[in-house]
């Protein structure tokens, strides 16, 4: 579903962009106070869309501000109208919904005041998409067909185009194929009739997924290849990511793998060249399925591994989309809000009128209908206000417990509280690092899907065995397991809790062995290495953020488990010396053990004291 979420209605006011202009020279006529207004504020609209509303959504804000203010002091409507409507637009690419509607909202009053029903007609279809966002598909169809509706009135093609095409998107999202199909093909025929590139394209790859959806798949493939050579045309890398693993996957439904593979091969290429982790995961997706197929489980595990990578990483990004969402819902409870008491208050006004003129004949009954207004607005907003606290509530839940499965409670709190989270040094942390032995022997023996199974089988009770003795677990790295004691929150028990933790690892995987080989099937051995000391925690990245670790001592941690033994719990000198006086464990000097890059090390294996 390429279109409705990417396209954007700007309104041009008869600006032609078709040409390449140098930004300099555009930005020129801005600055040129010879120039008459209406060339000056065309310029830098022009400067702005050319220049930063796609790629640059802050610099666009700030350049339309400029233009807002300057229209405002000429009292030039239409300009002010088109620079809220570019302030919407740059605030919708930068995901702040609430405040994206706010400014087309008002750009469409300024729009209404002037009647110019091209503004009109495109701030409904910017509205509609961001309902058709936030999944409120009734609402943004209501918006979508009031737009195209004054679109075929004044003869608007390009944002009736726009309009019927995200009116065909949301009936494919229902599954309303022939009513999709109806409105993808009158859009595309808009489009070619006045050579609309960019949405030509768009619109053949929407047709090929309606068709591949319903399973046609000769005519799906036709309307991908054509929307590939339109992308192909254009330069658009994004797009021709979009058509290259759909063609794959429908070659992989019609049983040409070879052709699938070589397909969705080079759509990966195109989205890591363009650092696009969506598109990236969605030929990820493509490859795994394929070499699944065809019995390649060693291909199969590298591009599932890498799938679940990206998958995280989007994780993270839905769930600042999901804290936007909470925030949007919260903005249309407050205008609903504001709309009730705004007619209460008209209602009010009235009645006094009334009581006014018919004094005291009138007066009880005045005063009865009105005490009736003002209670029926109490509760139908009370009623409206507790109805929509329960979905607010129910989607916080959701969002809440979404984050906290990123990131640990503390800082989930203070990223949201915030809208980020400071890295902190701790001075005592245990980390450990496990690593299974004879990772590849076992993934020729088992299917892609066995294998992938069995790690996770073997992950998820790691994860439970962390929760009992509350160790934060940091990350897996392919079939290695991460973890640290004493974050985020120290403690003075931490690094024999994950001493506890390693062992009891230990004790799963032995049993485990035991029982896969009572079943004949492959099993996994692992070795675990443990290091204490100081450590520097934090969140990486911003938009894709994970909770993280650095510093010597991790490094270190990882040369305690690959310098340990199968079966074993290795751990350091300085995890030794924090604990050695501890009767729960018995611990067997190694000496000196040459680690890779770090020289000879003291190292100590641990084991329960049974006794």
């Amino acid at each position: 579903m390429k279109n409705l979420l990417l396209t954007i209605l700007i309104l041009f006011s008869g600006i032609s962009l078709k040409a390449e202009t140098k930004l300099d020279s555009i930005f020129t006529v801005w600055q040129d106070e010879t120039q008459a207004d209406t060339s000056r504020l065309q310029a830098i609209h022009k400067f702005i869309l050319q220049g930063y509303i796609y790629n640059q959504p802050d610099s666009a804000y700030y350049f339309a501000q400029k233009q807002l203010d300057f229209a405002e002091r000429k009292g030039l409507s239409k300009y002010i109208a088109l620079a809220l409507t570019t302030q919407g637009l740059s605030l919708r690419i930068r995901g702040d919904y609430p405040n994206s509607l706010v400014y087309h909202k008002k750009s469409m009053l300024f729009y209404e005041e002037i009647g110019d029903k091209t503004g009109i007609a495109g701030a409904l279809v910017n509205i509609g998409n961001l309902y058709a966002i936030q999944s409120n598909f009734d609402k943004a169809l209501e918006y979508f067909e009031q737009g195209a509706s004054i679109c075929e009135e004044i003869g608007e093609t390009y944002f009736l185009a726009n309009a019927t095409l995200n009116i065909g998107s949301i009936y494919q999202m229902q599954g309303e194929y022939t009513r999709s199909l109806k409105y993808f093909l009158k859009s595309l025929k808009i489009y070619q009739e006045n050579q609309y590139k960019t949405e030509i394209a768009d619109a053949q790859y929407n047709i090929g997924g309606v068709y591949e959806e319903d399973g046609d798949f000769p005519k799906a493939l036709d309307f991908y290849l054509q929307s590939l050579e339109s992308y192909e045309e254009l330069e658009d890398k994004y797009g021709i990511t979009f058509s290259l693993v759909s063609i794959g996957n429908v070659y992989f439904k019609q049983g040409l793998t070879d052709d699938a593979i070589s397909q969705c091969e080079k759509s990966l290429n195109f989205a890591k060249e363009i650092n696009s982790i969506d598109r990236q995961e969605a030929a990820c997706i493509c490859l795994y399925d394929v070499y699944k197929a065809i019995g390649n489980d060693k291909s199969a595990l590298k591009y599932h591994e890498q799938m679940l990578i990206l998958s995280d990483s989007l994780q993270a990004e839905e769930t600042n989309l999901k804290l936007q969402k909470m925030d949007f819902q919260k903005r249309m409870l407050a205008d609903s809000m504001a709309t009730v008491e705004r007619e209460r208050l008209v209602q009010e006004e009235h009645q006094e009128e009334v009581k006014q003129k018919n004094q005291i004949r009138n007066m009880l009954v005045g005063g009865g209908v009105l005490i009736l207004i003002i209670a029926s607005g109490i509760y139908s907003r009370l009623r409206y206000t507790n109805r929509a606290k329960k979905i607010i509530e129910k989607e916080k839940e959701r969002s809440e417990n979404l984050l906290l499965n990123i990131l640990p409670a503390n800082i989930a709190a203070e990223l949201k509280e915030k809208g980020r989270a400071e890295a902190r040094e701790f001075e005592m942390v245990s980390t450990l690092f496990s690593d299974f032995k004879g990772f590849t022997a076992a993934s020729e023996k088992l299917s892609a899907q066995e294998l992938v199974a069995e790690i996770n089988t073997c992950f998820e009770a790691f994860d439970n065995i962390m929760g009992k003795y509350n160790i934060e677990k940091i990350k897996t790295i392919g079939d290695a397991y991460m973890a640290a004691g004493g974050l985020p929150v120290p403690s003075d028990g931490s690094a024999k809790n994950t001493v506890l933790a390693a062992l009891e690892m230990q004790a799963f995987i032995s049993a485990r062995k035991i029982k896969m080989d009572t079943l004949g099937k492959p099993a996994f051995e692992m070795r675990v290495g443990i290091h204490t000391g100081p450590v520097v925690a934090g969140i990486v990245g911003v938009k894709k953020f994970q909770y993280d670790i650095w510093g010597d001592t991790v490094n270190t941690a990882s040369r305690m488990e690959s310098s340990g033994g199968v079966g074993k719990v290795n751990i350091s000198q300085a995890t030794y010396e924090l604990l050695k006086n501890d009767l729960k464990f018995i611990f067997e000097s190694r000496g000196k053990i040459e680690a890779k890059g770090k020289g000879e090390m003291e190292m100590w294996f641990v084991s329960m004291n049974s006794q």
